[in-house]
């Protein structure tokens, strides 16, 4: 999560002092900001070791680590929320991972690139797969193992035990209430164990 705009977002969602887990935490610049802004703890999971040492710079704790390798090493519990931020659409495990994120949080909030945004849908219609700002990638190099949206999620969250407790779409860093399927780039949900 990169863009500024949708980072106060997501962090306007922890609540204060809230011992958090970000999975995938890349630079470390959202747990930076709750730290600073919203009196928050806890660490960042990063395979990255560019990303890793941006965290370390940042004063971010970080911990090297694939997560398709599961969270074997954090009790049940251990977290208020967990993010998993622009994450699940790069995990070969995402169901397991999914769970796992739910048994170490209280709660937890996931955002991937929304599938079923219409400029997307509109590119898939005239035969090409598509390259936006959310999904910068050609079909051929990119990280992104699977693609994903609000409807597909909801399903997975059900599957996984999961209770949604807010979803919305952002675009261009501001917030999208009204047919967020279709016009969101990202998927934005807010969970608890079911």
């Amino acid at each position: 999560m990169s863009d500024r705009q949708a980072m106060a977002l997501i962090a306007e969602m922890v609540p204060k002092g809230s011992r958090v887990l970000d999975l995938g935490c890349g630079n470390g610049a959202l747990l930076e900001l709750l730290r600073k802004e919203r009196g928050c703890s806890g660490y960042g999971v990063e395979i990255d070791d560019a990303k890793v040492l941006e965290c370390v710079k940042r004063g971010v704790n970080v911990i090297q680590r694939n997560l398709d390798e599961g969270l074997g090493l954090f009790r049940d519990g251990s977290f208020d929320v967990v993010l998993q931020l622009d994450t699940l659409q790069h995990l070969r495990n995402t169901a397991e991972v999914l769970r796992e994120t739910a048994r170490v949080g209280r709660s937890c909030i996931v955002s991937f690139p929304n599938f079923a945004h219409w400029p997307n849908r509109f590119s898939v219609l005239r035969g090409r797969m598509p390259v936006t700002k959310t999904l910068p990638y050609q079909w051929y190099d990119t990280p992104n193992i699977r693609v994903g949206t609000f409807a597909d999620f909801e399903v997975l969250a059900g599957q996984c035990g999961l209770r949604v407790l807010q979803s919305f779409g952002l675009h261009d860093g501001r917030k999208v209430g009204a047919w967020p399927n279709l016009m969101a780039s990202t998927a934005v949900f807010r969970l608890e164990r079911g």
